[in-house]
């Protein structure tokens, strides 16, 4: 067994309770108990008082000594100088936590309010708003370090599902459960032979996937507009109007074939969506993975027209030889039909 000598880089209490474990192995290899082999391992430059009889004397007297005052105060450069970074950026949250919690030991910082002000400078300065704001207000009743890590992971969860510009994701249709989807060059036999928009597969495949594109970082409710491109097509989603060929300046919006509703395809001229929180009215946070939202859209090319929201509904249009629930957008009534759940798939920029 290798002796494990003190020389000022480790916490007292630490190194007495290593030696301390091992207290029958040392009586039984050398006759002595774990106080006097910790005696003879303490480095020759660390002076011990002549009368030491007991592990907390010993503990104290290493604790007097300079070294020890360095050794705290290089774990609080330590902590002052530590950074933390989420796993999509290379990061290792739970190599994170340990290292933070043993450098509060090493340092002694105990005190859970001047661990909160660490763990808090540990945060980038850029790029990482959720946290930041999400920090103090989740750790305003903590009084442990067990309880203040574990808010900690909360947030980190909770970020990890936040829907980022141009993230990969799916929406499932809350009242069939099947996923909002195009395929490439699909269209109506009638109408406008735009790429058609369905409910599909109860499975996010392919075809089902999208990129939710907006001009922040993150989407937040209710007002930001949100444009969403089929991975596999590259086409937008939204509504498709034609000029009027009696009056230039008049448009004219597309009406489903089977349902006259109106139209949605992939090939939208009006394609910024705007996504409000199903559940709770005048929401104001970020958009995550697994919220239930409404997303409506506003015809450009109509005066004061009222905004339509995406749904789907029972009716199914035949396309060759295959039946297709249909997706559209109406405004008469806002119910399950029109709830989508969105799932992130993949993390954006």
């Amino acid at each position: 067994m290798d002796l494990p000598r003190y020389e000022g880089n480790i916490h007292p209490d630490e190194w007495i309770c290593n030696i301390q474990k091992f207290d029958y192995y040392w009586r039984a290899k050398y006759g002595l108990g774990y106080l006097d082999i910790a005696i003879s391992l303490v480095d020759a430059t660390i002076k011990l008082p002549d009368d030491i009889f007991t592990g907390e004397e010993l503990r104290n007297a290493l604790k007097e000594d300079i070294s020890f005052t360095i050794f705290k105060n290089t774990n609080k450069r330590k902590l002052q100088s530590l950074k933390y970074n989420l796993e999509r950026n290379g990061g290792d949250t739970s190599k994170f936590v340990s290292t933070f919690r043993k450098l509060c030991y090493n340092a002694e910082i105990d005190d859970i309010e001047e661990q909160k002000k660490y763990l808090y400078k540990t945060l980038p300065n850029n790029h990482f708003d959720y946290i930041s704001n999400e920090f103090y207000k989740k750790m305003k009743d903590v009084d442990s370090i067990n309880e203040l890590v574990k808010r900690f992971e909360d947030i980190v969860f909770e970020e990890s599902n936040l829907i980022r510009n141009e993230s990969i994701v799916a929406l499932k249709h809350v009242a069939t459960g099947k996923y909002l989807s195009s395929i490439k060059n699909l269209s109506y036999i009638t109408g406008s032979k735009s790429q058609m928009v369905f409910v599909g597969s109860t499975e996010p495949v392919p075809n089902s996937l999208w990129k939710i594109k907006f001009d922040k970082e993150l989407a937040t409710y209710p007002d930001t507009p949100i444009n969403l491109q089929h991975i596999k097509s590259e086409m937008f989603l939204g509504l498709s109007f034609n000029r009027n060929t009696h009056y230039p300046h008049n448009y004219y919006y597309l009406r489903s074939p089977c349902t006259k509703y109106t139209e949605v395809s992939c090939n939208g001229n009006d394609k910024d969506w705007i996504f409000r929180h199903s559940k709770f009215e005048n929401y104001d946070g970020s958009l995550k993975s697994n919220d239930t939202i409404n997303l409506s859209i506003k015809k450009t090319k109509v005066i004061n027209d009222k905004e339509e929201f995406l749904s789907s509904h029972d009716i199914h249009c035949s396309i060759g030889n295959y039946t297709f629930q249909e997706v559209v957008c109406l405004s008469d009534r806002l119910g399950r039909n029109e709830e989508w759940c969105i799932e992130l798939i993949h993390g954006g920029s």
